[in-house]
């Protein structure tokens, strides 16, 4: 059975289905019509949204101004990963994304797994976006004089949370969801519906057509771009330059919290890669396109973050979710805030439309190797979209962003994202030698991380000796985030020990690192309700994929 759950994909095997259009891993039916510059709106439009607009708040608390390290450390670490997913996509040009990825290297089992956990980053990550965008919308709404009821812009949970402290507080709960909501067989009925409107809104957009999402997210993208310069040419004017002093007030400590939130900021960019079979050259493209939108987006984020911690001091951002809208207001130009927070709405849309289109394509792939059934890799045939796929997203994100709050989701996301970059990461370096490098049109360059690594992480080790002696000395004692701290230098002793030996790739080496640090900064509550994702997924495949697929048919026939 060993042999069967690790039974691989060929390349030669899946390039010849893409030439031969079959049902395979074919690209019959989906049109080619993005170029590099559309692949870089895609990534930014990805990655300038909820992050920009509301995370990056919370983050610059934390972390004071030193923020902007966080910002440029998640970048470098995406840039790691961006371009190892570049060296895949110039040898497998095909939708699936790290899913196909991994079928190619490690084997089914743990493509089905990181297929699953895909869907935390574009499925559950929607619903955090949705959240977001439904804030910002309602504030848009109250600000042309339209009053949404609290109990149908809200979550039960948050709702019940806010009405419990204001009683606590000893203020006015009028007006208040909780309050207000009507009850329904005994039940307050408290539901997030502009949340799940506009996810019913983006899953026809993305239905309709690659072309027509792809124009969407190209007009949004380029007004965003617009918005966020004039906030930064307008902020500068403002800026007291006494509010970056202290630069690192928590120490790095502070701005390592900001981790989920920061690294939430990026993702998407990936999301780039399941539009592989609807390029007109991926393989030339797609590497162009992620490396492209991760600079630019690193350097819009740092210098809106520096912007807005010079205009106010970081002390005030504690819960502020709208902190471009808080600046202004805060400096009387409550008409600019009014305009950013028109800004915010499309921004969040754009990233919602870009993962609408990401996860129907991850669920395509996994359908045309039989580990879901049939209907998942229909193809419209007058849209030509992967048509059922899209309608399934469409149902799963809508639902609960009716009723989760989100600061779980964010964790989950982030958790699903890294996993899924470690195993890319890691993939690059089982990838068999190619004859002819020239005749590609990506090469990752091979750096020998022989001496390299091994001299970071004696680095690594010395920065955060305090921190590793404590967890070593006390692990009986230790909570799980520093049990989640040893296993990571375990992992990370064993990946330098084998970098040594075998001179790894340096590069994909670096990815997997970073992405497994920023794993174990994640709270560890959020770890439990991964892993009991993972196992429903892992029932799922053992129930159905690992019997219907078609490397087990072609292997029994």
């Amino acid at each position: 059975m060993s042999n069967s759950l690790f039974r691989k994909k060929s390349i030669p095997a899946i390039l010849k289905d893409v030439e031969e259009g079959s049902n395979d891993h074919g690209s019959a039916g989906l049109k080619k019509v993005l170029g590099v510059r559309d692949l870089t709106s895609l990534g930014i439009a990805a990655v300038i949204g909820a992050g920009i607009f509301s995370t990056i708040g919370q983050a610059a608390y934390d972390g004071g101004p030193g923020v902007i390290f966080l910002f440029i450390i998640t970048a470098v670490t995406c840039g790691f990963t961006a371009l190892c997913y570049a060296e895949f996509a110039s040898r497998v040009p095909v939708a699936g994304s790290a899913y196909t990825y991994s079928y190619v290297t490690f084997g089914e089992v743990a493509a089905w797994v990181i297929g699953w956990a895909l869907i935390l980053e574009y499925g559950i990550g929607n619903v955090v976006v949705s959240i977001s965008w439904s804030s910002y919308f309602a504030n848009l709404l109250e600000g042309i004089g339209i009053h949404l009821p609290a109990w149908l812009a809200t979550d039960p949970t948050t709702a019940r949370t806010s009405y419990e402290a204001a009683i606590a507080a000893g203020t006015s709960t009028d007006g208040m969801a909780w309050t207000t909501a009507p009850l329904v067989g005994g039940f307050r009925f408290i539901c997030n519906l502009p949340a799940a409107m506009i996810i019913a809104l983006i899953t026809i957009l993305a239905y309709i057509g690659i072309k027509e999402s792809r124009s969407s997210a190209n007009f949004m993208v380029g007004l965003k771009l617009v918005v966020l310069a004039i906030i930064v040419i307008v902020g500068l004017f403002y800026i007291n330059t006494d509010n970056w002093t202290p630069f690192l007030p928590n120490n790095f400590t502070g701005v390592l919290k900001g981790v989920s939130a920061v690294f939430f900021a990026y993702i998407g960019f990936d999301a780039i890669s399941t539009t592989a079979e609807e390029c007109a050259n991926p393989q030339r493209d797609l590497p162009r396109g992620m490396i492209y939108s991760l600079i630019i987006c690193t350097v819009i984020y740092v210098i809106v973050t520096l912007v807005i911690t010079g205009m106010v001091n970081y002390s005030e951002f504690n819960n502020v979710s709208d902190p471009l809208a808080y600046v202004f207001e805060k400096i009387n130009l409550g008409k600019v805030g009014f305009f950013i927070s028109v800004s915010a709405v499309l921004a969040a849309t754009s990233v919602l439309l870009v993962f609408q289109i990401g996860q129907p394509r991850i669920w395509m792939s996994m359908s045309r190797d039989g580990l879901l059934p049939k209907r998942f890799s229909s193809i419209h045939p007058k849209f030509q979209t992967p048509s059922f796929s899209t309608i399934v997203t469409g149902f799963i994100v809508a639902i609960p962003s009716l009723f989760v709050e989100s600061a779980l989701m964010t964790d989950l996301t982030s958790i699903g994202t890294l996993f899924a970059f470690v195993l890319v990461c890691g993939g690059v370096l089982m990838l068999p030698e190619v004859p002819n490098k020239e005749a590609k049109k990506f090469n990752l360059p091979y750096i020998n991380s022989r001496w390299i690594v091994p001299i970071f992480f004696a680095i690594f080790l010395y920065g955060f000796r305090e921190r590793v002696t404590a967890s070593v000395s006390n692990i009986s004692n230790e909570s799980h985030q520093e049990i989640l701290f040893i296993v990571f230098i375990i992992l990370a002793a064993a990946i330098t020990v084998a970098s040594f030996i075998k001179k790894l790739s340096l590069i994909p080496v670096l990815g997997m690192l970073c992405c497994l640090y920023l794993m174990i900064e994640i709270p560890a509550r959020s770890w439990g309700v991964f892993f009991g994702w993972m196992l429903f997924g892992l029932v799922i495949y053992f129930s159905y994929g690992y019997w219907k697929s078609k490397l087990a048919a072609a292997r029994n026939g």
